[in-house]
């Protein structure tokens, strides 16, 4: 039960899930399975098509865009949201830095989440539209 309170507040901190109520959250971490990940392992690779949404719980990552790190993940952050909404590409690889556990939202599992509660778009869209004003204030800087 831990895990599970711990996933649904990081998906509260999400900006895709922010607009979610609490009701909402538990449904969405109901649906996500657990995976130990080795250290070293590459987790999604920059250009192939997206599938999953992963939730760090425990351990951090590299991110790489181009074989250029770019940021490090921890536990508590996340990657490859936008996959659940379009299974496009990817824009940068992942690369477990030492042994990880994170939690997985499948683009399968969230699709039969969206026609279960047809709402829940309407909130997502309301996540993604923040996302993209985050976005855009951070361009203009």
């Amino acid at each position: 039960m831990a895990r599970t309170d711990a996933f649904i507040a990081h998906l509260a901190e999400h900006p895709l899930f922010a607009a979610c109520s609490k009701k909402d959250l538990k449904l969405i971490a109901s649906k996500a399975t657990p995976l130990d990940i080795p250290a070293g392992r590459t987790i999604i690779e920059e250009g192939a098509t997206g599938k999953e949404f992963f939730v760090i719980d425990e351990g951090s990552a590299v991110v790489k865009r181009n074989g250029r790190k770019v940021a490090t993940l921890g536990a508590g952050q996340s990657f490859g949201e936008l996959s659940l909404l379009d299974g496009g590409p990817r824009n940068a690889t992942v690369v477990a830095d030492n042994a990880m556990r994170v939690l997985i939202l499948t683009r399968p599992e969230f699709a039969g989440l969206l026609d279960e509660v047809p709402g829940l778009a309407r909130k997502l869209l309301i996540g993604m539209a923040k996302r993209l004003r985050d976005s855009d204030a951070r361009a203009v800087q």
